[in-house]
């Protein structure tokens, strides 16, 4: 058992949980809670710490019959916890690297593209709804938040486990790329010509394009999309949350697919 939070197993957690260069280095990423661990694919996760409070139950047995697990006593185990209450079981899990290809379906593709989102809760909540809207994947470049932090990794719910991602050194160059392969790039844009929701998402792939929370896309991102869409506003509201704008332009498209899927055509959808 570990009784002393000077252990080098818990010092690597703290560093885990705190350095997003830290988690590059070993490719590892810190998950807290039954029902995250359980979500995760088996062959991801490296290592298991439950707290010395929940040993002997029927949670903790059936994890030391399927993991390497090592026991912590509750009062290292919840200084070395990132959430308020911890529930008692955390661990180390791999973090999964997928070619720019693992994200593409031909026709079927459907992509959020992220430049610069700063809050890991937007896109934790972004991975989210992505994967509950049917996306192909998710795109950032390197100035996105860490997709593999603390909070971000929460936001998720899960879905970090099945979505796959890029992040693109060079984004442009990328977004060219997936212009070669006929795949649309709708900016999401508060000056764009076009209402979300006229648009015919079913004929070919898709990837929209959402901007950092305060400033929106880049000048250069935008002019590289091939339309600019915007999402309707009433009263004095100049712009929604970059999560939520996300969200209606995701299910947007999986209403229009399920139209499709269900005998109808777009055309009767507007």
């Amino acid at each position: 058992m570990i009784t002393s939070s000077s252990s080098r197993q818990i010092k690597n957690i703290s560093l885990l949980l705190k350095k997003a260069k830290e988690r590059k280095k070993q490719g590892l990423f810190v998950v807290e809670g039954m029902k995250m661990l359980r979500e995760a694919p088996c062959d991801w996760v490296q290592k298991v710490y439950l707290a010395e409070r929940i040993q002997g139950s029927e949670d903790a047995n059936a994890l030391l019959e399927l993991y390497d697990c090592e026991v912590v006593s509750d009062q290292v185990f919840d200084a070395a916890a990132d959430t308020r209450t911890p529930q008692g079981v955390l661990a180390l899990v791999k973090i999964p690297v997928y070619p720019l290809d693992a994200l593409l379906q031909g026709e079927d593709t459907l992509l959020l593209v992220l430049e610069s989102i700063q809050d890991p809760g937007n896109l934790g909540t972004m991975l989210r709804t992505g994967e509950g809207a049917g996306i192909t994947g998710i795109l950032m470049n390197q100035t996105t938040a860490d997709l593999f932090s603390p909070k971000t990794i929460r936001s998720t719910m899960g879905s970090i486990y099945r979505v796959p991602y890029y992040i693109a050194e060079d984004l442009p160059e990328v977004l060219l790329a997936l212009k070669q392969r006929r795949i649309r790039l709708c900016a999401a844009d508060l000056r764009g010509a076009v209402c979300y929701d006229t648009l015919d998402y079913t004929a070919g792939g898709n990837a929209f394009l959402i901007g950092n929370e305060g400033n929106g896309l880049t000048r250069g991102l935008s002019e590289l999309s091939d339309v600019r869409v915007r999402i309707p506003m009433e009263g004095r509201v100049e712009s929604l949350n970059a999560a939520i704008s996300a969200s209606l332009l995701m299910y947007e498209a999986l209403r229009q697919k399920r139209q499709t899927d269900c005998g109808g055509a777009y055309e009767d959808l507007v």
